[in-house]
């Protein structure tokens, strides 16, 4: 891998962390989801790339999880915590701010 792909893969992981607070601000999500949902935003990933992000992201007290039994297998949900929606609004603020600039 070369810097410009490495850069490219840093700047995609943090946008789809971005996408994941976001989808758990507004409801549970669950790993097979968000894999789809990303996949319409054009993210390529695969449970061994997202997984370990979800981990992270729970680990760093971004996410809660909450663990069910679904068609008799166990499935991780996931829902944005307080700190996580701090995260994303000040995240959100920055977002605009870059736009504004990279689109005038």
């Amino acid at each position: 891998m070369d810097n410009k792909d490495v850069m490219n893969r840093e700047i995609d992981l943090a946008f789809i962390k971005i996408h994941i607070l976001h989808h758990a601000a507004e409801g549970e999500v669950y790993g097979l989801g968000l894999i789809k949902e990303l996949g319409r935003h054009g993210y390529t990933l695969g449970p061994g790339t997202l997984y370990p992000v979800l981990a992270k992201m729970k680990d760093r007290g971004l996410l809660h999880c909450k663990n069910r039994i679904v068609a008799h297998k166990q499935r991780k949900y996931y829902r944005i915590t307080p700190v996580g929606q701090q995260l994303l609004d000040a995240t959100k603020d920055k977002i605009r701010e870059l736009y504004e600039e990279v689109t005038s």
